[in-house]
């Protein structure tokens, strides 16, 4: 190769290639050192000339010297770039050098993404660069893309030394020097690395390559794909507000969507989700590009699913509801295949929507029994609260989550934590193991309590509550007067109060040897049942119609029975009876000499968790404390009455329901 040909002449020396003329090539030598700088704003700056400095955000700083680089450029051909040849002498930064001869074919550079893709440091990628021979401007952008990806942290670099490497400066000081010539997807790709490695916007580098950017811009030339990548990176360079990114939008604009790509697609998907298209903006545009994706949806792979899926939470995307029905469908197929980011990232997606099918469902409850002990803590909880979310009771699953609780809580979040335990209040269940489960958020709570935001630990606390676990030790905390006032500073609103009011309750009714402080009356409610979120599920008004004209039936008169009656309680009975010591049925507005109340409690089918007969954990609470409260607790659920075909086997159904013992055919 060329490259191998000039190292092999002895007189080269230090790459003093000028010598030669005859091989066309210009040599340019810039010295690169550290400054100190003074101010929070940064750590570190990364001078590549003359000109203004790259500040990056991370932990460390520079050493004091670099060295010197010395690079090679050739004026005619613009877009290889050749490292990892030149010997390195003490500190200096690897040689690079432009050439016209062997660039790499599209299957070198496929087989460079491979293998860029399979670094799992920045270390790995660092060597990578310094084994291959040819690099293109397209491959060293990937590069400084993919240091990005491994060292961001969620603020900023983990460690901002790896800006110090000599292969990073030495793709930088090329980029620099030869913006002009660089490819239009080069171009717009090295930006858009800049933005994610936190470079000054004000460098020389930075300038350059924006500049360079504006003028291919203006061209008019620029795929959608590159006018994506300059999208995301002007945004993040300027904010919502910027010129170009307006520009590059209108470009966008005047295309039609239904000719995108997929990658195209999904592309504008995230450049649009990144912040553009807050307050329903360009939504003519999200319009186009819905009809189209649902169109290619089934041919999305698990990035595309799960990346098109976040944009529509993101821009809050309500009517898109067919195009989610067929990502939920074709995310159905790659849930094997998700990584734990992009599952996590459709189960969040799914559960905004409220949507998901028998499909979706059985993959998880195959996928999740798996992988709950080495999936990401996030991933496992997302799942949990999915099922949670949508009231589906899948015993493999909560079954396979409870094991790895107990081995893994340790690793988890408070939030984490009680987000995988309220979904097992809130669907009424116990795994076989819940004497461990419940024993493992026990020993958190004691070790962590002061850890969980206010509102969290309530939702924790009173979960337990649902399935018969009393948080006994901690609720003299939740009802001090500091935890009231830190809920209060959070917004104490009525379901806060309901789940104080409930909790309180239940340590009375099932706890009486709490001696603890008790919850003030002003934290306390007088009923259960409100619109909207609710401690009660409301009742099903077609089931109750049919429930009280069979009563009317079976007593002789609407009078003898009381309808949505509230009770001291907190509680509603959907249908009240009171009877006297003989047994008969006494009026619903008689109040003196009642010997037996009777609680009919009508379950329709959103009382229990989806397609099963398990009672949510809110209804079985509900009848639980009834029956502590002295009332004789009559359930009659859907799957039952609906089986009933005439007015007089409703009769007879509710006579065997109220009246098991009594073949009495008066009530009066």
């Amino acid at each position: 190769m060329a490259l191998k040909l000039i190292q092999r002449l002895p007189s080269l020396g230090q790459a003093r290639i000028q010598h030669y003329p005859a091989v066309g090539l210009i040599s340019t030598s810039r010295s690169l050192r550290s400054w100190s700088v003074d101010g929070p704003s940064c750590v570190a700056r990364l001078c590549t000339t003359a000109g203004p400095c790259i500040h990056r955000r991370g932990l460390g700083q520079l050493q004091p010297h670099w060295g010197r680089m010395g690079l090679s450029t050739a004026v005619r051909d613009p877009f290889c770039v050749a490292v990892g040849s030149v010997g390195l002498h003490k500190d200096s930064a690897p040689k690079l050098l432009l050439t016209r001869l062997h660039c790499p074919t599209d299957a070198e550079e496929q087989a460079f993404q491979q293998r860029l893709t399979g670094c799992s440091s920045s270390q790995q990628v660092f060597k990578l660069l310094r084994s291959v021979e040819l690099l293109s401007d397209t491959m060293a952008a990937a590069a400084l893309h993919r240091v990005a990806h491994l060292e961001y942290d969620g603020h900023g670099l983990k460690d901002s030394r790896v800006l110090e490497n000599d292969a990073i400066r030495a793709i930088c000081f090329q980029l620099e020097q030869d913006s002009k010539r660089l490819t239009d997807g080069g171009l717009v790709s090295a930006l858009l690395a800049c933005t994610r490695l936190f470079l000054d916007p004000l460098s020389t580098l930075v300038v350059r390559l924006v500049s360079e950017s504006r003028e291919r811009l203006d061209g008019g030339l620029l795929s959608v794909g590159q006018l994506c990548s300059l999208g995301r990176a002007m945004l993040a360079l300027e904010g919502p507000g910027s010129a170009m990114l307006e520009r590059v939008i209108e470009q966008l604009q005047k295309l039609e969507p239904a000719q995108w790509s997929l990658e195209d697609l999904t592309a504008v998907y995230t450049l649009l989700q990144g912040g553009v298209a807050e307050e329903g903006k360009y939504q003519e545009l999200l319009n186009a590009m819905h009809a189209h994706a649902v169109s290619v949806t089934a041919r999305m792979d698990p990035p595309a699913v799960s990346g098109v899926l976040a944009a529509l939470v993101t821009l809050n995307q309500t009517q898109a509801i067919p195009l989610v029905i067929n990502l939920c469908k074709q995310a159905a197929r790659h849930v094997p295949h998700f990584t734990d980011e992009e599952l996590a990232s459709v189960l969040g997606g799914l559960m905004h929507f409220g949507h998901s099918n028998q499909s979706f469902v059985e993959a998880m409850e195959k996928h999740v029994p798996t992988t709950a002990f080495t999936s990401d803590p996030e991933t496992v909880t997302k799942a949990m609260q999915f099922f949670g979310r949508r009231n589906i009771l899948s015993p493999p699953v909560f079954d396979a989550v409870a094991e790895s609780f107990v081995y893994r809580a340790g690793d988890y979040s408070t939030s984490q934590l009680a987000r995988q335990i309220i979904p097992f209040g809130k669907l009424g269940y116990l795994p076989p193991n819940a004497a461990d489960v419940f024993r493992k958020v026990e020993s958190v709570l004691h070790t962590r309590f002061y850890h969980f935001q206010p509102r969290t630990l309530l939702n924790l606390l009173h979960s337990c509550i649902l399935v018969e676990r009393f948080p006994v030790n901690f609720v003299s905390k939740v009802f001090s007067g500091f935890f009231l006032q830190q809920l209060q500073g959070e917004g104490m609103d009525r379901i806060i109060l309901a789940q104080l009011t409930q909790l309180y309750m239940t340590v009375k009714l099932e706890c009486p040897f709490y001696q603890g402080p008790t919850l003030h009356p002003k934290y306390r409610v007088n009923h259960f049942l409100t619109r909207g979120r609710s401690l009660e599920t409301p009742v099903d008004g077609r089931l109750y119609n049919s429930v009280k004209n069979g009563l009317v039936d079976l007593l002789g008169a609407r009078e003898y029975f009381g309808s949505k009656v509230l009770t001291p309680h907190c509680y509603t009975l959907d249908v009240e009876l009171k009877l006297d010591e003989d047994g008969y049925v006494l009026p619903a507005s008689h109040s003196d000499d009642i010997h037996k109340r009777i609680a009919l409690c009508i379950d329709g089918e959103k009382r229990f968790t989806s397609k099963t007969t398990q009672l949510l954990g809110k209804e079985a609470i509900k009848q639980r404390h009834l029956r502590l409260l002295g009332y004789e607790v009559v359930q009659i659920p859907y799957y039952e009455f609906e089986k009933l075909q005439t007015p007089a086997c409703v009769v007879e159904y509710l006579h065997r329901k109220v009246f098991p013992h009594s073949f009495r055919l008066s009530w009066r």
